[in-house]
């Protein structure tokens, strides 16, 4: 067979395409960019999709819960309004209702006499494993220039 290129063939041939039983470079390098590629972008969409947690986790427990719970179901559902719900939740700052309805509830037990009182359950709890416990604590010593802490302060007396 002659190597006479064909007189209707171009003579100069683009980069790109290889003679035959050659690798395809072109073809591998598309590849790896497309893997690198799709790497990228879904850790790019997955920390975009965790943003709303990550502001949260300044709030409450309740509230990185509900965000958490919304950013999940967002992603696992494409549901965009629910991403967009857990941000909205992320960055308002709801008060804490829980602390004051505990304490009234506490408060209201204790009169009721249905709680021991905590402190002093705990004391006897301590004094009960740890006999030197109940050893009163030394008087802290005074400074010099000051009333010892048994005398009275004279402050504000004229």
């Amino acid at each position: 067979m002659s190597e006479a290129i064909h007189p209707a063939a171009i003579h100069h041939l683009p980069g790109f395409i290889t003679a035959p039983g050659q690798s395809d470079w072109l073809l591998n390098a598309v590849a790896v960019f497309l893997i690198v590629s799709v790497f990228a972008l879904g850790t790019i969409y997955l920390r975009l999709h965790s943003l709303p947690e990550l502001m949260a986790h300044k709030t409450n427990k309740i509230q990185l819960e509900l965000v958490a719970v919304l950013a999940l179901l967002s992603l696992l559902t494409h549901n965009n309004i629910l991403w967009g719900a857990a941000l909205l939740l992320a960055l308002i700052d709801l008060p804490d209702f829980s602390s004051p309805l505990s304490s009234i509830a506490g408060s209201l037990e204790k009169i009721a006499g249905k709680v021991v009182d905590q402190p002093a359950a705990v004391e006897r709890a301590a004094t009960e494993a740890d006999p030197a416990a109940t050893e009163p604590l030394p008087l802290p010593r005074a400074l010099p220039g000051h009333a010892s802490p048994d005398q009275p302060s004279t402050e504000g007396k004229a």
